[in-house]
């Protein structure tokens, strides 16, 4: 069965990036989700004042990947432990947030902060209703295969990705 998930954890070219890798993934939209205007712009929710955080909207199956699954990934992929930020990048923005699209997902996700909470990991990260989703503009879109060889993207999405392979090898495609 086909779900939709939401994750923001810092730069949406990195949470796409990882999620691209897993089976059982349809499809990854990186946009913008959370905020108080419709339709916002890159260079708008950079500002910090949109309320938006940079976020990838993942559609899966469930069949072959669970929303526990994703949340590892998630966990394991960027910092829940900062507030507002993300390496160098800072501002809400980049907060770390997961939108929940139903209860079952909501409760998932509770637990599993909950879970990592009593191993003594200060979690920021915030759980809210999904509402709306905006797409990123086009040239943020598969960002990391069309620009590989780009600093940013050798110095902060590819030892993501090194983790990705070395750690859930049994989660890839």
């Amino acid at each position: 069965m086909n779900e939709i998930a939401m994750f923001g954890g810092g730069c949406f070219w990195c949470t796409e990036a990882v999620f691209q890798s897993l089976k059982g993934i349809i499809a990854v939209v990186p946009g913008y989700a959370g905020g108080n205007i419709s339709n916002p712009t890159y260079e708008q929710v950079s500002t910090g004042r949109t309320g938006h955080a940079e976020v990838t909207r993942v559609e899966f199956d469930s069949a072959q990947v669970s929303f526990e699954d994703l949340m590892t990934v998630f966990f394991a992929t960027h910092n829940p432990t900062t507030l507002n930020r993300q390496g160098n990048d800072v501002g809400t923005q980049y907060r770390s947030v997961i939108f929940y699209t139903n209860e079952k997902q909501k409760q998932e996700a509770e637990h599993y902060i909950e879970k990592l909470k009593a191993e003594g990991i200060r979690i920021v990260t915030d759980v809210q209703p999904f509402v709306d989703f905006f797409p990123a503009e086009d040239y943020h879109q598969t960002y990391y295969e069309n620009h590989k060889d780009q600093p940013y993207c050798q110095v902060v999405i590819e030892p993501k990705l090194q983790k990705l392979r070395t750690q859930f090898q049994a989660l890839l495609k």
